[in-house]
């Protein structure tokens, strides 16, 4: 097995009678396409289960377990022999995935048959998606936040620590806020909401057991997500929501501005579920995009992560793949059986 940092032209991926797999891999569970380069996509699955994470980070098991059964039914649907370029995207990739980049070429390869897998980041994926092989940046925002830029040399990213050591302005970030609220406000501390407080004990029941509603959960920060869009709800007419949806618009433009290119004319775009909130959140954001980056061209996301994965999988079978590698962000390697 080999590493290389992109693509090249002759790609392995693109013989005759085979055709690509692209996976996004995240917080609820895989999204599969099995296409060809000159088609396009031709079919897709998915599960509503997650990749576990254990001691070893992301499980080659487990994510194998849900995906080969469906690339199976998929290629055979195609009409293809079998898939012989497979990108995974896959959140945590780049900090919780090392158990991935040494199993699961060879595993794809003995399964499925592939020739040429990518390992790339649910942030690369997202700024395939979003933008494309162009210099700019994208911040990816839903539970989680993850800002990416390049300049087509290099990848520079910035936050996607978690929502115990970052994250900041994301969907877990945004529900915590408005909670520490809530308990400000049953507290009878400064900076307390009284209607954050509602919210909460009616979405949570009483405000003294969050904790235990909170801190037993392993999918604690989609929990916390979920009150993201109660702060959005309150924010028109409370000043303590509306304070940290411009907050979180603040922490997202600083991540952005750490990782945009600074020469030229970049686009940057923002994507993800967090767009959902609405103008409450979109337009602190759009403005303090604008004050922090004057350089670059805010453009609309062109598509999700799963079509940068199928645009990283279609480059990588025909051998133009231009974004540039990295081994943690987007490795690609040849597997062989063995």
């Amino acid at each position: 097995m080999t590493g290389s940092g992109a693509g090249a032209p002759g790609s392995p991926g693109a013989a005759a009678g085979s055709g690509f797999l692209a996976v996004d891999s995240g917080g609820s569970g895989l999204r599969v396409v099995v296409g060809t380069a000159g088609r396009g996509p031709l079919g897709r699955r998915a599960s509503r289960e997650p990749v576990r994470t254990g001691a070893r980070g992301i499980e080659p098991g487990h994510l194998m377990e849900q995906l080969v059964p469906m690339a199976r039914a998929l290629t055979v649907e195609a009409g293809l022999d079998r898939v012989g370029t497979v990108v995974v995207g896959a959140a945590g990739l780049a900090t919780l995935g090392d158990a991935l980049r040494a199993e699961l070429p060879g595993a794809l390869a003995r399964e499925l048959g592939a020739r040429s897998v990518a390992l790339v980041a649910d942030a690369v994926t997202a700024y395939a998606g979003a933008l494309g092989p162009r210099p700019g940046a994208v911040v990816a925002a839903g539970t989680g936040l993850i800002a990416i830029g390049t300049d087509l040399a290099r990848w520079r990213r910035a936050d996607g620590w978690g929502h115990l050591l970052g994250d900041c302005g994301g969907g877990a970030w945004i529900g915590r806020a408005g909670l520490e609220a809530a308990l400000r406000a049953h507290d009878g501390r400064d900076g307390g909401s009284v209607r954050l407080l509602a919210a909460a004990e009616e979405r949570f029941g009483p405000a003294w057991g969050l904790p235990g509603k909170l801190y037993p959960r392993p999918d604690r920060p989609a929990v916390l997500a979920s009150f993201a869009p109660e702060v959005a709800a309150c924010a028109a007419g409370d000043p303590v929501a509306a304070d940290i949806l411009r907050t979180a618009a603040r922490h997202m433009a600083d991540s952005a501005a750490a990782v945009c290119p600074s020469g030229g004319k970049p686009r940057i775009a923002v994507t993800g579920g967090l767009l959902k909130m609405g103008d409450a959140l979109v337009v602190p954001l759009e403005e303090e995009l604008a004050k922090r980056l004057p350089h670059a061209q805010k453009v609309t996301a062109e598509g999700d992560p799963l079509h940068g994965a199928v645009r990283i999988a279609t480059d990588l079978a025909t051998g133009s793949l231009t974004l540039p590698g990295d081994e943690r962000m987007l490795y690609v390697t040849g597997a062989t059986d063995g």
